[in-house]
């Protein structure tokens, strides 16, 4: 080498210690962005399932190191590109330039390294807590989805039983969008999301597939009262024959107020028929085509239409019962109402020198009214029917002064 030359070979100490530099320095960022990649983690985890003010302050102070940590890096690598070690012609000056260039951007590194560690201390406690919630996400999600996938199951078997379940179906599928959602995970809709609509998926796909579990079942249940109204529209069909013989008979030994209220009741029935039969044709039709709530109200209308014809029927045979046992052996009835007033009688007296007012009044005016009702069968055709409602009306009136006897004297011993 020439004298007084500034230049010197690969192997001189000052390459070297700008080599070494280099080095400390390249470690420095690694080591940096190791850390900040870990911190991160916390970070996104803490974002995730927590919104307190601290949460948001540790979100705004990592976002405020990460300024920091990219100029760091940033002059690193502007060192970095500044001189090549590896020219030939580097000299001296270059080579301590680089190094001193180094050796700064290593020291910058390592104190931004040092803040990120101090700040991943601060977080610790959040991260302990939002991994609590995290490790929830998992076996909610879990559930979710077996739940969503037992109601799926539930109305393929429906399906598979030809029954229909399209509302189900509806349902099911309308749950698409939250079970997106709760794939996509914490990270990006939080945990507190994720869990709610994770147990809005649950409990929506349970219902579901209880439901679906109770078609077939609820099926059957249709068809047997289906079946069960139609008899009974039948056996209501041959009863609305027979009530016209029934009312003759009562018309030719009656007088007219026995029977004059009843003497619509033959159109009234054949009019239900008509419209049972109806309903149940609108029923049966809406069964078939799976609408259960339209069938299940259906046949409630229909049931409560039968009933009312029904009774309607039965008041005119029992008519002709009572009024017939009525004009056999009417004293039969009178003894009847007599033993309930007497009976009423001697509880009003009971432990007394003279009935209460109260009391006497009602069963006096009740003795009045039976007496009454005796006269009255009078005539060629009594009019029994007010002499059978008289003597019901007497033992009603019996029966309520008993009662308020009763009530009157527990009252006393409380």
């Amino acid at each position: 080498m020439a004298s007084g030359s500034a230049r010197w070979g690969r192997g001189d100490a000052g390459r070297a210690a700008a080599q070494a530099a280099k080095d400390a320095a390249a470690q420095a960022f690694l080591d940096l962005d190791t850390v900040q990649r870990d911190v991160r983690i916390s970070v996104e985890a803490v974002a995730a399932s927590d919104n307190s003010p601290n949460a948001r302050r540790a979100i705004a102070d990592f976002a405020a190191l990460g300024t920091r940590i990219d100029q760091a890096s940033q002059e690193y690598i502007t060192a970095l590109d500044a001189h090549d070690l590896d020219a030939e012609d580097l000299d001296h000056g270059s080579a301590n330039q680089a190094r001193q260039q180094l050796e700064r951007a290593k020291q910058q590194l390592v104190a931004v390294k040092t803040e990120l560690e101090r700040f991943a201390g601060f977080l610790q406690p959040l991260v302990a807590a939002a991994e609590t919630q995290l490790a929830q996400v998992g076996p909610a999600v879990e559930r979710a989805k077996r739940a969503w996938l037992a109601a799926s199951n539930a109305l393929d078997a429906v399906k598979a039983a030809r029954i229909g379940s399209e509302d189900l179906s509806r349902q099911l599928a309308a749950l698409g969008p939250q079970l997106q959602l709760i794939g996509e995970g914490a990270g990006k809709h939080g945990v507190q999301t994720v869990l709610r609509t994770a147990a809005d998926v649950q409990r929506s796909a349970e219902k579901i597939r209880a439901e679906a579990d109770r078609l077939p079942e609820q099926a059957r249940e249709i068809d047997q009262r289906l079946a069960s109204l139609r008899t009974r529209t039948q056996a209501l069909e041959t009863r609305a024959g027979n009530i016209g013989p029934t009312l003759s008979e009562l018309r030719r030994r009656f007088s007219s107020a026995c029977w004059v209220d009843l003497q619509n009741v033959p159109e009234q029935t054949e009019a239900a028929v008509r419209n049972a039969q109806q309903r149940l044709a609108e029923a049966a039709k809406a069964r078939d085509e799976q609408h259960w709530p339209d069938a299940i109200s259906i046949l409630a209308t229909t049931r409560t239409l039968l009933n009312t014809a029904d009774g309607a029927v039965a008041t005119v045979n029992e008519r002709l019962h009572s009024l017939n046992e009525a004009q056999r052996a009417p004293q039969a009835e009178i003894e009847r109402t007599r033993f309930a007033l007497r009976d009423a009688q001697r509880l009003a007296m009971a432990g007394r020198s003279s009935p209460d007012p109260r009391h006497a009044g009602p069963l006096d005016a009740a003795v009045e009214r039976l007496d009454r009702a005796e006269q009255g069968l009078t005539g060629r055709h009594p009019d029994y029917w007010h002499f059978l409602t008289e003597l019901a009306a007497v033992r009603e009136t019996a029966a309520q002064v008993v009662q308020a006897i009763r009530e009157e004297r527990g009252a006393g011993h409380r």
